[in-house]
């Protein structure tokens, strides 16, 4: 008679499933993502996949893994090192054996590891017969060879059975971690509407690698992790990327305009495009462009027109978007632009995260030509920057970037939906034709945002274009001081926007010995190593900005409380330059990670420790 097996409560888990790109790691951790959310965890994940379309299959380059961490209380990361790691392959194993814990399970699917599998993934001999894995839980597991015997009755081909077995592991997970397999059975049912035997060979996969953990004597416990608990709502799953479309079509609601989005498809934003494209029942447009340049010349003509135009890219379009970026800057043009960072220079690594275009949106652009910039913290947090960045945008008339990030794009968390009716509404007034001459350039006395004229209406002609402009009229001018005062009135401008932002706030002491300060994705790891530094009774504040330009009123004062700014950051040293221009005084610190991967809450931990 079998023994009962235990279950054993834990605050938070680190799951990781890693194989080929081809194995459906990205869909089995999506499957037990939805199934989290359902059941009422907190949770963060951390898509991580390759830039080729297919690498060879095997091979080291061609891995794909995603991590998830799922919690009974609130977390901001996907966790650094994992409680148990799902390895399809050699390779999977190889790139990933460094991201788990020690003592932690290793699941390997044992089918994979052959003569030729090893070889391709540089394994002098099979780590799961040498003493390579000494220092963690093995679990080794035929995941082929019982995916093709629990489908030995079902009509498909040889490789598409081999396709299943990412259920039966999925399957695997579920029982240990006390998941329903309701959600998935339902999602692949629907999935697989139109071929009732590719849906029946899944769900077979899925209660196949259940009860075989169920059954297995090596897994003699099972982990439960409870609801967390969060404020009341209604929540919803939610990457940054549909954060970011949603929010866009929110703030046209708001707004009572009609939303343009156009862009050409680059990794990691193209998601963006297609969450837009459903969208059409709410009157949003969307404009698949031949190029970056005719993205964004569309949605300056949208603004033009009156509409709210928007654009998407990464670091290298951002590049060719530059001149006509420009070109709004001194049309003084409502426009909003999405960077979803990528690691770089040129094409780079396109689905590995980076911050590295921070001073290419400050400065990339010839002449002085100063734009807001905003930075979203998590995928949720996309939603509210993207309805800020079009109040800015029309409230200023003038060009707004959005700097997101691979990791913030593609990774998810619960999102509590917002009440649509409590968002304030984004006032737009156009101009009508008065009594006197229209003047384009006129400026309101708070905002020095210029009027924004609807082309067409009688009485409102006016030149626009991208030659200097005279103050007032508009008119093409090659004044020296006119084009001074031009310049200083629409950097002026976007300096009052601070005057319109929160000032910054920080979690901490006021004053003392270090502050760290965060922008972007960097707040979830920050935030999480503030939170353990705590615990062990160091006492650390944290400051993050959503807006660098312009910075929060206070941002100065509240640096000047402290002796050392440590400033950890995807790239080299960006927002580490600005702050030291801008104040001079502080000692700033840099902490630079430049490997396609988001920082670990270990790292920063370990970067505190060492200042203080």
């Amino acid at each position: 008679m079998p023994v009962a097996k235990q279950k054993k409560q834990l605050p938070a888990i680190t799951v990781r499933f890693a194989g080929d790109s081809g194995d459906g790691m990205q869909l089995a951790g999506d499957q037990f993502t939805d199934t989290t959310a359902v059941m009422g965890n907190d949770f963060a994940t951390f898509p991580d996949y390759p830039a080729e379309i297919r690498a060879p299959a095997g091979t080291l380059p061609g891995v794909s893994s995603f991590q998830i961490q799922f919690s009974d209380s609130i977390i901001f990361t996907p966790g650094d090192l994992s409680d148990v790691l799902i390895a399809m392959n050699p390779a999977a194993l190889r790139v990933n054996l460094p991201k788990v814990k020690k003592n932690g399970l290793i699941i390997a699917n044992e089918s994979a590891f052959n003569e030729a599998g090893l070889k391709k993934a540089n394994w002098p001999t099979n780590p799961l017969e040498d003493q390579t894995l000494k220092d963690f839980q093995l679990l080794k597991v035929p995941l082929s060879d019982l995916t093709r015997n629990a489908l030995k009755d079902h009509p498909l081909k040889g490789t598409e059975v081999e396709r299943c077995k990412n259920f039966f592991a999925l399957g695997m997970m579920f029982w240990l971690y006390d998941r329903n397999l309701d959600h998935t059975v339902k999602w692949i049912e629907q999935k697989f509407a139109k071929k009732p035997q590719y849906a029946n060979a899944n769900i077979a996969a899925l209660k196949a690698g259940y009860n075989f953990a169920d059954i297995a004597e090596t897994l003699p416990t099972q982990y439960q992790v409870k609801q967390a608990k969060l404020e009341a709502g209604t929540y919803r799953k939610i990457t940054g990327n549909e954060a970011l479309a949603i929010g866009l079509v929110a703030a046209a609601h708001l707004a009572g305009k009609t939303l343009l989005y156009c862009s050409y498809p680059i990794t990691p934003a193209s998601s963006i495009l297609h969450e837009l494209a459903k969208q059409k029942n709410f009157g949003v447009k969307t404009f698949q462009a031949e190029d970056e340049i005719a993205a964004i010349g569309a949605a300056i003509g949208a603004s033009f027109g009156g509409a709210l135009g928007v654009t998407g890219t990464s670091g290298p379009g951002l590049c060719l978007k530059s001149e006509a970026l420009n070109l709004a800057v001194m049309t003084e043009l409502p426009l909003v632009v999405i960077d979803v960072q990528r690691a770089g220079p040129s094409t780079g690594m396109p689905t590995k995260t980076e911050q590295g275009d921070l001073l290419q949106a400050m400065f990339g652009r010839n002449g002085d030509s100063p734009v807001a910039v905003l930075a979203p913290k998590t995928p949720s947090d996309c939603f509210d920057i993207a309805v800020e960045a079009i109040r800015i945008a029309v409230k200023y008339m003038v060009p707004v970037v959005i700097l997101s990030e691979g990791y913030l794009a593609e990774a998810a968390e619960p999102w509590k939906l917002p009440n649509l009716d409590a968002l304030p509404k984004i006032e737009i007034v156009h101009p009508k034709a008065g009594k006197e001459t229209f003047l384009p350039y006129v400026r309101d006395p708070k905002t020095l945002a210029r009027p924004w004229a609807i082309p067409g209406t009688p009485g409102l002609e006016h030149r626009i274009g991208g030659l200097a402009k005279a103050d007032l009229t508009g008119h093409v001018s090659y004044d020296p001081e006119n084009n001074q005062k031009m310049i200083q009135l629409r950097a002026e401008k976007v300096a009052r926007i601070a005057n319109d932002i929160p000032e910054a706030a920080m979690r901490g002491p006021k004053s003392g010995k270090l502050v760290v300060v965060s922008w972007g994705g960097t707040y979830g790891a920050i935030y999480q190593a503030i939170v353990e530094l705590e615990s062990e009774g160091v006492k650390i504040t944290h400051l993050h900005l959503s807006y660098i330009n312009p910075f929060p009123r206070n941002l100065g004062e509240i640096l000047g409380r402290f002796e050392k700014v440590l400033i950890p950051e995807l790239n080299m040293g960006h927002l580490l330059m600005l702050l030291r221009f801008r104040f001079p005084k502080i000692q700033a610190i840099g902490f630079h990670k430049v490997q396609g991967q988001p920082f670990h809450a270990v790292e920063i931990k370990s970067k505190v420790k060492e200042l203080l």
